[in-house]
């Protein structure tokens, strides 16, 4: 038996070095695939640092396109190449639904919102939001949020700290005006995070956000369905946080639909009631907490990095101010005076400042999918059934 063992080893070693020794040769792009594990091992040391991998990865691809493999969830394929998300997003985007493994793990926090769900259900909430976002009251709702925000904390804030000569953290800052924004604009409340004010619903959903999608970089993919089950470690945290962000919102929409009729207002809860016999609370639920993180996370990390930049390139922050005088006076404004939407959109080197700030630094620096049915990407690259992309 101990014979037989040893020859079974000995065999083990020879495969691995005929195998490493042959990748070596073979390989010069792409994740290193290693027998029975796959691309495991480098996604394990990397893990922590998953985006800039990815980067180092995919540049040394010569179409910047990366299949890989991994034990139970088998193959998938990571790219960067535009034509290929384009393929995946528009060209060819009924064959790539978010698919059960992306709803599963943000099921819990995200329900049947709209960025988390397929088919008719996806169709029926972009439609109706696709909607509101194009009428003039919403945009008006939204520039009057915006402005208060703006002129009684955001500015206040950053002059006291220039007076003082303080250092602040910029990021923090503009999370908490994000925030602030996004909350007022979902619910007409005003949570004064900007102001000081410490918003335990905040810090929940910072919490729920960070644990659900946590769970897409499990080693073992089910094992957060066993420390749910038990309620333990990671998962009990997170449980807790969702708790919290739910009751916060059902609170706010059992209220509002008691009231039925008689209070009428601006923000996307009251939009998206309509007629509260139609709807459920928790639909309702669902889709406002779906735009809470589509408009908090992104509007703060896009301006982080704007303002990064603009600090080490003087040329362009001169010629955005050039451009905001020239509005100024065609329109009779003084400094300080608040733009209309209109004005906005006079601002064209602004607005391609802030898009080549995000095509460098995307506030949403990666989408997943799952695949149908066979494909090949517009690339080559050959993708099958279930795979992810």
């Amino acid at each position: 038996m101990e014979f037989f063992s040893l020859i079974f080893t000995v065999l083990i070693a020879l495969f691995f070095f005929y195998y490493c020794n042959k990748n070596k040769n073979l390989q010069k792009s792409g994740f290193k695939i290693y027998p029975l594990v796959g691309a495991l091992p480098d996604f394990l040391l990397n893990r922590h640092r998953f985006y800039d991998w990815m980067t180092d990865v995919l540049s040394n691809c010569p179409t910047n396109t990366a299949v890989f493999h991994r034990p139970v969830n088998g193959h998938g394929i990571m790219t960067a190449n535009p034509l290929n998300v384009e393929h995946m997003l528009k060209t060819n985007f009924e064959n790539f639904p978010k698919g059960i493994r992306f709803y599963t793990r943000l099921q819990d926090l995200f329900g049947d919102g709209l960025f988390n769900v397929d088919g008719e259900s996806w169709r029926n909430q972009r439609k109706s939001a696709s909607y509101e976002f194009s009428t003039r009251s919403l945009k008006n709702f939204v520039m009057e949020t915006a402005q208060v925000e703006i002129h009684t904390r955001l500015i206040p804030i950053l002059e006291e700290a220039t007076k003082k000569d303080r250092i602040i953290d910029i990021q923090d800052i503009l999370e908490r005006f994000a925030f602030d924004n996004i909350i007022k604009l979902a619910f007409n409340v005003d949570p004064n995070c900007l102001g000081g004010a410490e918003s335990e619903f905040m810090q929940a959903f910072d919490i729920a956000t960070t644990l659900s999608s946590g769970r897409f970089m499990y080693a073992i993919p089910f094992l957060y369905k066993i420390k749910k089950i038990f309620n333990i470690g990671s998962e009990k945290k997170l449980q807790k946080s969702i708790k919290i962000v739910h009751e916060f919102a059902d609170n706010i929409i059992n209220s509002r639909m008691e009231e039925g009729a008689e209070k009428k207002d601006e923000d996307l809860l009251s939009r998206f009631m309509g007629d509260s016999n139609q709807v459920s609370a928790k639909f309702l639920r669902d889709i406002v907490i779906s735009f809470i993180l589509a408009g908090r996370d992104t509007t703060s990390s896009a301006l982080t990095w704007f303002f990064w930049i603009l600090s080490s390139r003087k040329d362009i922050e001169q010629k955005i101010l050039e451009e905001l005088v020239q509005i100024r006076r065609r329109n009779g404004k003084k400094i300080g005076e608040a733009y209309t939407f209109d004005e906005l959109r006079e601002m064209q080197y602004l607005h391609a400042a802030i898009s080549e700030s995000m095509r460098l630094y995307p506030p949403v620096p990666i989408d997943t999918r799952s695949c149908l049915k066979d494909d090949i990407l517009p690339d080559g690259t050959f993708i099958g059934k279930d795979w992810n992309l």
